[in-house]
């Protein structure tokens, strides 16, 4: 089914599911299970709210409530213990992580006969891994994946480190390697030695440090007109903070794939599928056309719902069926998860 407001070219394979809805398998289906999470994580009883229906919440506005939910669910549904990062980092929304992780494992199993692949046979490169190595620990923890984390930022790698080193069950799945070349995505982290199965990205979305602040106030705003109980003191640049990394870069998102797109025909054969979120439709046609000008053999667009929020994943690959065939039965022997 494609979305009548979704740009797409007349290749463009759209995958869309019921707004609102997370992928299938997702854990975090329905209401938050409080006293589940607070078992998990008791400093999270005192931040509890009453949401006007009588239900239980948390203040979405607040960053540290926002954190803390974050760390209680990690906990509770994946076993990740004591996760954490400061307070000046992107503080990453679990449901809509891990649903990412989801359609990627959707992808595999597209190119090995309708199954994913089993655990311990997929290797993963998470670009801008960030200080909540997010994507590797959920990918780890739920499917077993292997993964390479990079990032630019030294102190985000040595928080990740440090995660780790709380989650010794995790650290035989993830390494992690810092981009030392400012200007490269895939140079220098990509190895002769290396091959992925997938690549993921969560790339910067804001061309300036002034659109980053629009778009956090204008984020703030949303959830305290959303969230009567939110406080009206935060501060949504403490609320939406991260690094200039994170958060923008020269030319927004659609520079920053384009510049991926363009690495990527580089190493065209050592990723089956790459992939990046997108968070504007607005830069969909420049990506389409930037896969057409590396003649990918495939790409995909899929939508991904959580609340009211929309996004979309879009990857690409330079292999065509015959050759992701020969990549399953090499390198995954068809295992059944």
């Amino acid at each position: 089914m494609t979305n009548k407001n979704q740009p797409a070219s007349p290749k463009t394979k759209l995958v869309t599911r019921q707004v609102g809805a997370l992928h299938p398998r997702n854990r975090h289906h329905g209401r938050y299970d409080f006293s589940t999470l607070i078992q998990a994580e008791p400093s999270l009883a005192h931040l509890i709210i009453t949401n006007p229906d009588g239900g239980a919440s948390i203040d979405f506005a607040d960053p540290v409530a926002v954190k803390t939910l974050n760390k209680a669910l990690l906990h509770a549904s994946y076993g990740i213990r004591d996760w954490d990062i400061p307070s000046e980092n992107l503080c990453p929304p679990v449901p809509g992580r891990v649903d990412y992780l989801h359609y990627l494992a959707d992808l595999l199993a597209g190119s090995n006969q309708g199954r994913v692949p089993g655990a311990g046979k997929v290797s993963a490169l998470d670009i801008g891994t960030g200080a909540s190595c997010i994507y590797p620990l959920l990918g780890a923890s739920e499917y077993g994946w292997q993964f390479i984390a990079s990032d630019i930022n030294a102190a985000s790698i040595a928080n990740a480190e440090a995660i780790l080193a709380r989650n010794p069950q995790l650290q035989a799945h993830i390494s992690l390697r810092l981009q030392t070349t400012a200007s490269a995505i895939f140079k220098g982290i990509v190895g002769p030695d290396d091959w992925f199965d997938f690549s993921m990205c969560n790339p910067p979305f804001h061309q300036s440090l002034a659109e980053a602040r629009a778009g956090s106030l204008r984020k703030w705003e949303n959830l305290n007109n959303a969230n009567a109980n939110a406080s009206a003191a935060s501060a949504p640049l403490l609320n939406f903070s991260g690094h200039d990394a994170e958060l923008w870069c020269e030319g927004g998102e659609q520079a920053f794939i384009a510049k991926m797109i363009a690495e990527s025909a580089q190493i065209s054969t050592k990723v089956l599928w790459f992939s990046t979120l997108v968070s504007k439709s607005a830069s969909l046609p420049g990506i389409y056309a930037g896969l057409k000008q590396v003649k990918v053999s495939d790409h995909k667009t899929i939508i991904m719902s959580q609340g009211q929020k929309q996004s979309r994943l879009v990857a690409w690959t330079f292999l065509n069926a015959t050759q992701q065939s020969a990549w399953a039965k090499l390198r995954w022997s068809n295992g059944k998860r």
